[in-house]
């Protein structure tokens, strides 16, 4: 399997709109690496994409995919469910009189697909694409899994139970994919030792060059977001072979720069930690 990462930041993308700060100047001014679209992921082989963020045209366009076979659908917040009009422009045919759309499958993990229609207006918009027949919801029940090309994907509730991860198994090959909202969850057995695990990064925090508290204690998203302390806790109990980890907010601070640095701190220490990048591209199992 190879797994590109079509958008590595999060809800505050890099650049934030109209933001002077160094983190946004720069990415503005060099682009990729630095800069950053929302949270998306595409595996090549079962050839499925993960999430359709409000950039999710531009990511496809400038990526190297040429197929997708299905979309899975890790919760429902915006970031990750605003780009949906994107099977529109994928799948809609002008050049017949009776169009003859493409039809990509949707699969919706339980939880996602109730949430779909009581959110952001996702199920209606995906309804009528369906009944065009551009797509078709397939809704994935919990302790299901799906086939795909020969590899196994099976949808898995983190502890913010609205939300899933997901295991992909080839063979001895296994990926698995988390791509938000990580919170008081912990690996299951069948998951440690994975050949490769994306990972959200999580709130910093602390500033992990210098130490400096970055938030104040009583802030409120510490409440029930995971932090970078949290995502490395949950990495030392993974025992993956290899961690990259994405999700990354323009609110932290970090530059492409500092990741890389932090990066180079942590494989020091042991962790085979990289930090995702749009257009990055890993490949399993060499």
């Amino acid at each position: 399997m190879l797994v590109e990462i079509l958008g590595s930041g999060g809800s505050f993308t890099i650049p934030r709109p109209l933001c002077k700060c160094v983190v946004c100047t720069k990415a503005r001014k060099k682009g990729i690496p630095f800069s950053r679209t929302g949270p998306s992921v595409f595996v090549h082989g079962p050839n499925i994409l993960i999430d359709t963020p409000e950039e999710s045209k531009e990511q496809l366009n400038r990526g190297s995919i040429k197929d997708i076979s299905g979309c899975l659908y890790s919760h429902w917040h915006g970031d990750h469910v605003m780009g949906r009009r994107v099977w529109w422009s994928l799948n809609y045919d002008f050049g017949h009189v009776k169009p003859k759309h493409r039809k990509t499958s949707i699969y919706l993990p339980e939880q996602v697909a109730e949430d779909f229609k009581v959110h952001l207006g996702t199920w209606q918009q995906l309804s009528s694409l369906q009944e065009q027949g551009m797509v078709e919801l397939i809704t994935v029940s919990d302790g299901s899994s799906i086939d795909v090309a020969g590899v196994k994907i099976q949808p898995f509730r983190l502890t913010e139970n609205y939300v899933y991860g997901f295991l992909f198994t080839e063979g001895i090959r296994r990926v698995l994919i988390i791509m938000d909202d990580m919170f008081q969850w912990k690996p299951s057995h069948e998951m440690l030792g994975v050949d490769l695990a994306i990972l959200p990064m999580g709130v910093v925090e602390f500033n992990p060059l210098t130490g400096k508290r970055r938030m104040g204690k009583k802030h409120p998203v510490l409440v029930d977001e995971a932090t970078l302390n949290d995502t490395l806790s949950v990495v030392h109990q993974l025992q993956a072979k290899q961690v990259v980890l994405s999700h990354i907010e323009e609110h932290d601070g970090l530059s492409h720069d500092d990741l890389r640095v932090l990066s180079e701190r942590l494989q020091n220490e042991g962790l085979n930690i990289e930090f995702a990048f749009d257009s990055m591209r890993i490949q399993v199992g060499l």
